[in-house]
């Protein structure tokens, strides 16, 4: 039984990083000596993203997202990279444990999917029903297992019932015991290529897709339907969906205003190592978008709190998103 295995620790280093997903890729990346920064990461992966899915409920309430599908960035990054990864799921908890087991007495740091709720080392307010939270699994020692979490200062621990408990946690998008790693990588990677790709493919993304839930119309169609919320839904209702968007860009692990900041840094990184200057000015931009996303949240964090001044309203805080 997994239970019974001998403990086993990699020589892993943990850094800390301002989202799980970048963190997990650039942590794996450095223990096979690939240094990449979380911007790096996080623009090479094309990371920039919005989409709001009223179709999909979390906790009752529409979806708003800010990032891509999960695991989505680290695999562009391996694929552009030339990295070869393995992903696998699991029905069986059992079996999901003993492969994981299985890789760590191999010194295979793993990364994994879990479910936020019932992460014991998370606080308390930061325990959601979220289940797109990246981590690495890199030991086994005294009945637990030693966790890098890229978004805690330094290494934390769960038990083997801990760990199989957010690895099989329910709700919307259940993470099956995913579970990924590097089996191989390139020696001659093209990292100003990798950047150029992951540059045009967040720019489709943002700009060509036609679906009006996308990019930079689902943006605007989210900031028209959010002025007709109070009276369409009644107050009470309007203030639980305002409170979801606010919390998917700032609280749940989707990067909102955050993100923008990231891939202003990937841009200013950029400039450098493909000598294009104007990618500075881009990144400028880019910051004054995220700095409009934190006004939103702050206007928008008084109406739901009641709090808000007589020119903070539903309107006013979907005006900001249509700049």
């Amino acid at each position: 039984m997994s239970e019974k295995r001998i403990d086993t620790v990699i020589d892993f280093k943990h850094y800390q990083a301002a989202h799980c997903e970048n963190g997990v890729s650039s942590n794996l990346l450095k223990h096979h000596n690939i240094n990449l920064s979380e911007p790096m990461i996080f623009g090479i992966g094309s990371g920039l993203f919005f989409s709001y899915m009223p179709f999909i409920k979390l906790n009752s309430l529409p979806v708003t997202s800010f990032r891509p599908w999960p695991g989505m960035i680290f695999k562009r990054v391996s694929k552009r990279l030339g990295i070869k990864i393995a992903r696998e799921k699991f029905n069986d908890p059992n079996r999901s444990m003993e492969k994981l087991d299985f890789n760590l007495e191999n010194g295979i740091p793993t990364g994994c999917l879990v479910g936020v709720f019932h992460l014991t080392y998370f606080p308390a307010p930061y325990r959601f029903h979220f289940n797109a939270h990246n981590l690495i699994v890199y030991g086994r020692e005294n009945g637990s297992y030693l966790i890098s979490d890229p978004v805690m200062e330094n290494p934390v621990k769960l038990t083997r019932e801990e760990l199989m408990k957010v690895r099989f946690a329910k709700g919307t998008y259940p993470p099956k015991g995913r579970l990924y790693y590097i089996e191989s990588i390139s020696e001659n990677y093209d990292l100003k290529s990798a950047i150029v790709t992951g540059i045009k493919h967040t720019c489709k993304d943002m700009l060509e897709i036609p679906i009006p839930l996308f990019g930079v119309k689902g943006i605007r169609y989210l900031a028209n339907r959010m002025k007709q919320w109070p009276k369409k839904l009644g107050d009470k209702k309007a203030s639980l969906y305002l409170g979801q968007v606010v919390r998917m860009l700032e609280e749940i692990g989707t990067g909102g205003a955050g993100f923008r900041f990231i891939y202003a840094a990937f841009l200013q990184e950029s400039a450098r190592i493909l000598n294009q200057d104007w990618l500075n000015e881009v990144s400028k931009e880019m910051t004054q978008a995220g700095d409009k996303w934190r006004e939103f949240a702050t206007i928008s964090g008084r109406i739901i709190k009641d709090r808000a001044g007589k020119e903070e309203s539903y309107e006013a805080a979907a005006n900001i998103l249509l700049l």
